[in-house]
């Protein structure tokens, strides 16, 4: 079969399955556990209008046990077992995790693409919200800015690879080096400042994100209070980070959290470029490592991924939820 035919059958019967579901779940309830006719039909009523939700839920509760509580739940199981999975070794795997030097280097890593990417993605999305919305031609520039969201990660890593390439005829950095008259280098290579390298490619996608929604936020300041302050002597600088800033707060937090939690997440940068070398090892590549070799250390370095984002997560839903009230 081919996968257009494919395709189109699992459309049909995703569609025409969920509303055949609804429609029976509703006839069921209404007319059969609790029919809308007699003596009790108030209290039927009622009764039916309480269970409704979670039959509409039920779908998405069964897909969201079977596609995400029972594989984590499975994923904390086999993290305590063996290479082979045929012994039971408690947190054997999580203290070799803590004892080897390239974890350490992982974790080290991320926690500086965690406390840079978002900023500094952030900011310049920020500061380019601002800026762009002043100009004649804002829309262009917003649409090249963001342009780079529509590139994979992989694309955009093979991109900055030309960028950082060590031939000066290729890579910019090695051409302007060669034009000073320096000796080419592979910015790739250097220690420690190779993961600033690759942060940037990740910062450059993600601007443009961090752009759309601040900018819709700046957008929805009311405009008595930049008046006022206006009226006030407040000059551009003081109502952009007194004003603006402190009012649009809440988006920015979201929008610095949802950008954390990418970052704790992100693989494909790093295998792309350097496959983990050179020092540039974070948690998702140290785990790919293993994954083939080691399943029940690979599957634990996937808990502590978990672990680690999960906390960002809860506080960015709390934060979205503040933004809705």
């Amino acid at each position: 079969m081919s996968p257009l035919v494919q395709g189109a059958i699992t459309i049909f019967v995703g569609v025409f399955g969920c509303v055949g579901y609804f429609y029976a779940a509703n006839l069921l309830l209404d007319k059969v556990i609790y029919p809308a006719k007699g003596p009790n039909i108030g209290r039927n009523i009622n009764r039916a209008n309480a269970i409704r939700p979670w039959l509409f839920l039920l779908p998405a509760i069964l897909a969201l046990s079977i596609y995400l509580v029972y594989p984590v739940i499975g994923s904390l199981i086999r993290s305590m077992y063996n290479r082979a999975g045929n012994e039971f070794i408690g947190l054997g795997n999580y203290t070799s995790l803590a004892g080897d030097p390239e974890f350490q280097t992982a974790l080290i890593n991320n926690a500086l693409w965690a406390l840079v990417v978002p900023a500094a993605a952030t900011f310049f999305g920020l500061v380019v919200a601002q800026l762009t919305d002043r100009l004649s031609w804002g829309n262009i520039a917003k649409s090249l800015i963001f342009m780079p969201m529509a590139i994979s990660f992989v694309g955009a890593s093979l991109i900055w690879k030309f960028v950082y390439a060590g031939d000066p005829d290729i890579g910019i950095i090695n051409a302007i080096r060669d034009g000073m008259g320096l000796d080419p280098l592979d910015p790739l290579q250097l220690p420690f400042w190779n993961n600033f390298f690759l942060m940037v490619i990740l910062v450059w996608i993600q601007t443009g994100f961090a752009m759309v929604i601040l900018s819709a936020a700046l957008r929805g300041v009311p405009e008595d209070t930049i008046e006022a302050a206006i009226i006030d002597g407040a000059g551009p600088f003081r109502v952009f980070f007194r004003i603006k800033v402190p009012q649009i707060m809440g988006t920015i937090v979201v929008v610095w959290t949802t950008i954390t939690i990418l970052v704790l997440k992100v693989f494909d940068i790093v295998y792309t470029m350097t496959g983990g070398n050179f020092g540039t090892e974070i948690l998702p590549s140290y785990m790919m490592s293993f994954m083939f070799r080691d399943d029940g250390r690979a599957t634990a370095v996937a808990v502590v991924i978990m672990i680690v984002v999960l906390p960002v997560m809860i506080w960015n839903i709390r934060q979205a939820q503040k933004e809705m009230r």
